[in-house]
């Protein structure tokens, strides 16, 4: 028999229907796997195992009743912990925030999943304050990847992705400013979407500013549908939100991809390197979309590469995060940050403008460009999991993490959603992820291509590792 650990959303719900399994044994199950890969593998700040087992006994009780709560009642989640949860610190991974609340208040997203009956299991490490692309925090220390505890797990969600890859619940609440969703679930073996920026109402505002999202990660695509649905609703909080969304998720993910025109990208026109490995799981995995009926061509966006605007949007969203902070505190950062803060710091409007001048001819040519092509699809990263520890792969010549992640930020710049698609390993038996790209507000194309794979066997579900 499956252990509950292993299943989805949608089959722990199927289940609670049926009655072959309670949310107190799910949860239960999901905290002890918890409680077993923390010691190893780092993906909690907290764990918060007497609400979680009190919410899944309300939850019990419902189904008894045959009253669940709502689409999500008595599923196990976590949170990333830059999203406010009620009851608990959100320290965001910094020495620089005080434990003392009152932290009285919910996300938009987190209050959703109350609503909907989700039993919440804790809070997932950060780097501090999501800067970065790996998951590490002079607070919390490193977080490790489920296939190898010697390298990373990816960020800035590492701690989201490990638990969900490592069964320690089957969604997860993550953000992404550059990739931070994807990166993660492209080295640890899930899904993750980034959906159209205010699809998803964000509260407090980040001081990222419009390049932050708040997207599920998963097991699959269907329980992203799920989980957006819950939590792909205006809330007042965000006057930056969408309005209600056209349909459901969920049932947008019929259909297949017969007859869409999809462009395939392997290397943005040649401006990135890519391991052979990633490169011949992704090209097999884009040879599944055309006999599952696409057209795919290879063909590639009309950009080159944006990284200095997207330094000048990002540093200056550091530089604003730690303009509070004295010399005292400052001394408490991760160096890294440290660093972008002081050059974030020193960029003028003039600078900052330019930028967005930048930001938004990108977002015009991604426009013209999905006027022939429903879908872009590259490689969510170049390189499999790398080294825990470490910004940058050793002896890469990268100087920040936006070297090695050329694939992902460019398209929070666009706002348009993107998810990755575990698609296979390579050598070493690491993931290696398929980025998925739409028009803006072409949330369900994504998550309707990757459900495709997924029903076609390409999207590869997580496999618990050795140890768990």
């Amino acid at each position: 028999m499956t252990e509950l650990t292993e299943l989805t959303a949608g089959q722990l719900l199927d289940g609670y229907r049926k009655g072959e399994f309670s949310p107190v044994e799910a949860t239960r199950a999901a905290l002890e796997r918890a409680e077993r890969i923390q010691p190893d593998y780092n993906a909690f700040v907290r764990i918060t195992a007497d609400e979680a087992l009190a919410r899944a006994r309300e939850s019990e009780d419902r189904w008894r009743r045959g009253a669940p709560a709502g689409l999500l009642d008595g599923v196990p989640a976590t949170v990333k912990d830059i999203l406010l949860l009620r009851g608990h610190p959100t320290l965001r991974g910094s020495r620089t925030i005080s434990s003392q609340g009152p932290w009285d208040e919910d996300a938009p997203s987190v209050a959703r999943l109350r609503e909907h009956g989700a039993v919440l299991l804790g809070k997932t490490t950060t780097p501090e304050y999501g800067w970065k692309g790996v998951t590490d925090s002079p607070l919390t220390g490193i977080t490790r990847n489920p296939y190898d505890p010697a390298r990373t797990a990816g960020g800035s969600s590492g701690g989201s992705a490990a638990a969900v890859a490592l069964g320690a619940g089957p969604l997860s609440l993550g953000t992404d400013g550059g990739g931070s969703v994807r990166i993660p679930a492209a080295f640890c073996g899930i899904f993750a979407l980034k959906p159209t920026y205010g699809r998803v109402p964000l509260h407090p505002a980040s001081a990222f500013g419009t390049l932050s999202h708040v997207g599920p990660m998963t097991r699959d695509a269907a329980d992203a549908a799920l989980l957006l649905d819950v939590i792909g609703v205006p809330d007042s909080r965000d006057w930056s939100a969408l309005g209600p969304a056209p349909g459901s998720f969920v049932a947008g993910l019929a259909g297949g991809v017969r007859g869409l025109r999809v462009a395939y990208s392997p290397t943005l026109g040649g401006q990135v390197a890519v391991q052979p490995a990633v490169a011949t799981a992704v090209r097999r995995a884009v040879e599944g979309l055309a006999a599952l009926g696409a057209y795919v061509t290879e063909a590639d966006p009309d950009f080159a590469e944006p990284v200095d605007a997207f330094h000048t949007l990002w540093f200056s969203g550091a530089a604003r995060v730690a303009q509070h902070l004295g010399p005292h505190q400052r001394e408490l950062l991760d160096p890294g940050l440290r660093e972008i803060c002081g050059i974030g710091a020193r960029f003028s409007a003039l600078d900052y403008l330019a930028a967005v001048d930048v930001r938004m001819e990108l977002g015009r040519r991604m426009g013209r460009f999905h006027d022939t092509y429903d879908l872009l699809v590259t490689p969510t990263l170049p390189l499999t999991a790398f080294e825990a520890g470490v910004e940058v792969p050793k002896g890469s010549g990268y100087r920040r993490w936006t070297g090695w992640t050329p694939f992902t930020y460019p398209f929070n710049m666009t706002q348009q959603p993107a998810a990755s698609v575990p698609v296979g390993t390579d050598g070493a038996g690491l993931p290696v992820g398929l980025q998925i790209v739409a028009a803006r507000h072409r949330d369900e194309l994504v998550l309707r291509t990757a459900h495709a794979l997924y029903e076609a066997g390409v999207g590869l579900r997580p496999l618990t590792p050795s140890g768990s």
